[in-house]
C-alpha cells in the first residue's frame, strides 16, 4: 500500500552540519514550549502547544550533516477524537548539501490524509517548515505565528 506521508521541502544557503544545529535548536523555529535535549542520539524532549497537550520525542537517528528521525513516543492532543494520533509517528529532516546550499526534505511518517489532524497538520508543518524554518536558516530567526486552535 503507498504511503501518503506529509512531506515538505526547502533549499538553504547553509551547511547541512549547521543545518542540523538549527533543527536540533527546536524553540528558535517551532513556536512551542519545549524541555529536553534534541542535540544527539537518545536524546529526549517534550514539546507543548498549549493546554493538555504534549508530545514526548526521542531522538532515534542522527547523521550528523545527512539525516535527523525523532520518533513521538507519546502524546496528548485533546482537540481530536484520537488523542493519540501522533504517537508512533517520526519527523524526518533528511539534508543533502550541495556547492554550500542545503536541501532539506522533511517528512512526518505517519501523517496521511485520512488521519484526522491532517487537515490543521499539513498547513501547520507547511508554516513551521517552508517560513519558520527557511527563515532561522537563512536569517537566525524562526517566524512564529499563534497556534491554529
Amino acid at each position: 500500500m503507498e504511503k501518503n506521508d506529509f512531506t515538505s521541502s526547502i533549499s538553504a544557503k547553509i551547511s547541512a552540519g549547521e543545518a542540523v544545529k538549527r533543527i536540533s535548536n527546536v524553540p528558535e523555529w517551532w513556536g512551542i514550549t519545549f524541555s529536553g535535549s534534541a542535540e544527539k542520539q537518545n536524546d529526549k524532549f517534550i514539546v507543548k502547544m498549549g493546554g493538555d497537550s504534549f508530545f514526548n520525542f526521542t531522538v532515534a537517528e542522527l547523521i550528523p550533516g545527512k539525516r535527523i528521525v525523532w520518533l513521538i513516543t507519546d502524546c496528548n492532543m485533546p482537540w481530536y477524537s484520537d488523542k493519540k494520533e501522533w504517537a508512533n509517528t517520526k519527523l524526518i529532516f533528511d539534508l543533502a548539501e550541495n556547492n554550500g546550499v542545503t536541501e532539506l526534505k522533511f517528512t512526518h511518517e505517519g501523517l496521511t490524509p485520512d488521519v484526522e489532524c491532517y487537515k490543521d497538520c499539513a498547513p501547520g508543518w507547511t508554516h513551521w517548515i517552508k517560513t519558520s524554518l527557511f527563515s532561522y536558516f537563512t536569517t537566525g530567526k524562526g517566524v512564529f505565528r499563534p497556534p491554529s486552535r
